[in-house]
């Protein structure tokens, strides 16, 4: 049963205040207690994840993510209210929150986990000097100048290939719908656990995607004479030198999205959106 809820708004869309106070009010009816904070603010949301039995984010696919990654250590389901531009991730749209959220607390969800990827970045020696966790993907790419940067590719310990190209995504089943979709890349069942590698604008190199298996390690090795980039689901930028490693693995956490619609509703969503049915900004 679900007692007490996270109710999520996002801080740069007004109108998701209204519905997080008509969601919050709703709740509160059907005997729920009820925990308010803002999407981006994470140290409130690192506050209230012990306290909650689901999180409920109000905006789009971005906004989920960020409480995914807070959410996922903690074992918390997430579910969102579409009020954004795609709503890949979202389960309600603010027309249909009412009947979905009352299943929801009658205990009438079913949770879908979804597999997330951690990389460490190491500059020169060990240990590593930063890791970053996404739900989405992890890309290698240049910096602020439009000049190659070449990526040496390691699966498991084995030597692919070397990219000459503006990028490098690794994505997850979840990623392979959005910057690895744009790049060229394959669209995975949310469920499945391989990767998937789509090198951005490759220049006489590989130029295909290509699948990994289950519980593959990707080492990457930064070749350049500027400056590179990883981010990790596009948010969280960490600047690369020639010589970093970047190593990508399935993160130990898994996120987990609480669901009333049947298992179906993936093919559905995807043939909506990419006929350009998605909300507005």
């Amino acid at each position: 049963m679900i007692r007490t809820v996270g109710v999520l708004d996002h801080p740069k869309i007004p109108a998701t205040g209204a519905v997080a106070e008509e969601i919050s009010a709703a709740l509160r009816a059907w005997g729920v207690d009820v925990h308010r904070a803002k999407t981006w603010d994470t140290p409130a949301l690192e506050k209230i994840m012990p306290r909650v039995d689901l999180i409920i984010v109000l905006g789009g696919d971005g906004s989920t993510l960020r409480a995914a990654r807070v959410a996922a250590p903690h074992g918390v389901p997430v579910t969102s209210v579409n009020m954004g531009r795609l709503g890949f991730l979202s389960e309600m749209t603010p027309a249909t929150w009412r009947e979905a959220l009352a299943r929801m607390v009658a205990g009438d969800y079913w949770l879908e986990p979804r597999i997330m990827i951690r990389a460490e970045v190491y500059h020169n020696a060990s240990p590593p000097t930063s890791a970053h966790e996404a739900l989405n993907d992890i890309v290698v790419s240049r910096g602020t100048l439009a000049r190659l940067v070449r990526t040496e590719v390691f699966v498991d310990g084995s030597r692919l290939t070397t990219y000459a190209c503006d990028g490098l995504i690794v994505a997850t089943p979840t990623g392979s719908t959005a910057y690895a979709l744009a790049a060229g890349g394959p669209i995975l069942p949310p469920t499945l656990q391989n990767f998937v590698l789509v090198p951005i604008a490759p220049h006489l190199s590989l130029d295909r995607p290509v699948v990994l298996s289950q519980g593959s390690t990707v080492e990457i090795i930064v070749h350049t004479d500027h400056q590179a980039i990883l981010t990790a689901d596009g948010q969280n930028e960490t600047m690369l030198q020639h010589g970093d490693r970047v190593v990508v693995r399935a993160s130990a956490h898994v996120a987990q999205f609480a669901r009333v619609q049947p298992p179906s509703y993936f093919y559905r969503t995807l043939m909506s959106r990419l006929k350009g049915e998605g909300g507005d900004c």
